[in-house]
């Protein structure tokens, strides 16, 4: 009997231009969580996606109890005991968890799909991780935490061996983690593996027990969770030492540049922002901090004119000014980088060059007249600001690694020249090298006087890059902490009244 659960051995990859894989070996024992880092790009992804049958490998193979096995497609897979949750959730939105859970090999009856015990059998199961979700609820009115609960549920469906799960906690609040985890511990004492994809290096010594580590698509090494260093892990990762990870020169100006009085989303039943007022000086960085559903992505679409019948003032530089829609908020300086770069961002069947270029159309585009060369001048300019690594500006957006897809959302919007910038979980999904890039970038605006307001679910994050930091609470703001008195405990006992 194989000491290992999964052998994968020498695997290599290549794609048009790119090594994504290079003789890269991973192993994961029965009843483990291995932990998978290495920066964006670094060859994570498609490592899971040879596993689970999306790719063919040019050389390679994989073993399972010790003997080679065929996996040519995501059939394939979950044949061999595999599943995958991925980073972005692919439930269907408007069919029940139920459905979902069997989507595809529902139970059949004399008269069709026996929904009785389709429901019956998904309730035994999420009633075994005591999780207090009906198998009746559409998908569309469940929270990303729950959601994230049922593609555990459906994954474990298929009497899976292998678990892999791709940055699970991103979405979701420090109490749903840590219920999270205790499933994940759940499974590993029942001896499932769990391949186990996260950026966030506090996690580790939480929930896993060993780590490999990728980078530039070959295998760096692997160590015991319990004997190595945070510091350790990270020159691993991006093959150097990272002197000064946040970056942050605090602002000295008080010179008010944005004044929020009374902000309100209209939303009489179900509000998500009452009553919200705030200010921001030129050139610092204002976070914004809260729980999951506190209301802060809302007040920020509030104040970019994407809420529909939203009423408040809004003062810019000390004259009142009216955001009826984006166009309003562009045409005053503002810009805004949304949360869900997949649903509200890029277009992921274009260019990077497209997608850099996208709001400023009126600086290469006259009388119907299109000045390409100007066009590849200013996507050039922001991938080089952003570091953005991509083989050329017509790379399609969507074949990027996440971090490089964060920064080309950035990039277009600093191609707006704006006065304030809003960054809606700026590192979400983005591995700690692009995270200290993305922190430098952010300190060298303030230098020039751009103005951030920076949400966040990562505290560390909130703490060391912001000049001051408002919290909500249930759409409302229930303090502001200056710089100097910022620590979690002051965020979290405004953040949970």
């Amino acid at each position: 009997m194989s000491e290992y659960l999964l052998e994968m051995k020498n695997i290599s990859k290549s794609f048009p231009g790119v090594k994504a894989l290079q003789n890269v070996d991973f192993q994961l024992k029965a009843g483990e969580i291995h932990a998978l880092l290495g920066e964006n790009g670094a060859g994570k992804s498609t490592l899971i996606k040879v596993l689970g049958g999306i790719y063919h490998p040019e050389e390679g193979e994989i073993l399972i109890d010790g003997k080679k096995v065929s996996i040519t497609d995501v059939n394939s897979a979950q044949a061999n005991g595999i599943s995958i949750i991925h980073q972005e959730l692919v439930l269907v939105p408007y069919m029940t968890v139920a459905e979902n859970i069997f989507l595809g090999r529902e139970p059949m009856g004399k008269f069709g799909v026996n929904y009785t015990q389709m429901s019956n059998e998904s309730q035994k199961m999420l009633d075994n991780f005591a999780l207090g979700i009906d198998t009746d609820m559409l998908i569309a009115n469940l929270s990303i935490a729950q959601q994230q609960m049922v593609e555990i549920v459906k994954a474990i469906s298929f009497n899976c061996r292998i678990l892999v799960m791709d940055e699970p906690t991103s979405s979701i609040s420090d109490r749903e983690v840590a219920s999270l985890f205790a499933i994940m511990r759940n499974l590993a004492s029942q001896g499932v593996g769990i391949i186990y994809i996260s950026h966030k290096m506090s996690e580790l010594s939480e929930v896993c027990d060993r780590v490999t580590v990728l980078r530039d698509g070959s295998y760096v090494g692997t160590r015991d969770v319990a004997t190595t260093s945070k510091d350790e892990l990270i020159a691993m990762m991006v093959g150097r030492e990272l002197d000064q990870y946040y970056v942050r020169d605090y602002a000295t100006s008080d010179e008010v540049i944005l004044r929020c009085e009374k902000l309100n989303d209209g939303k009489k039943s179900r509000s998500r922002v009452k009553d919200v007022s705030f200010e921001i000086r030129r050139g610092e960085i204002v976070g914004f901090a809260g729980l999951v559903g506190a209301g802060r992505s809302e007040t920020m679409q509030c104040l970019f004119g994407l809420t529909p019948g939203s009423t408040g003032e809004v003062y810019l530089e000390g004259k009142p000014v009216k955001i009826h829609n984006a166009v309003d908020a562009m045409k005053y300086g503002i810009a805004m980088v949304p949360e869900n770069r997949k649903l509200q961002g890029l277009y992921h069947v274009q260019s990077v060059r497209f997608n850099s270029t996208i709001e400023v159309l009126e600086r290469f585009i006259s009388h119907l007249r299109v000045d390409a060369k100007r066009e590849a001048e200013i996507a050039q300019e922001f991938i080089d600001k952003m570091n953005t690594r991509t083989p050329s500006q017509e790379q399609v957006v969507s074949n990027l690694s996440g971090g490089n897809q964060q920064k080309v959302m950035i990039g277009r919007w600093l191609a707006t020249d704006p006065k304030i910038l809003i960054l809606d979980e700026p590192t979400r999904g983005v591995d700690v090298g692009a995270k200290a890039e993305i922190y430098e970038i952010m300190n060298n605006l303030t230098k020039l006087g751009v103005s951030i307001i920076m949400i966040s679910s990562e505290l560390p994050e909130i703490i060391n890059m912001s000049d001051r930091v408002y919290v909500m609470f249930e759409g409302t703001i229930t303090g502001c902490i200056q710089q100097k008195d910022l620590s979690q405990e002051a965020i979290m006992k405004l953040a949970a009244q």
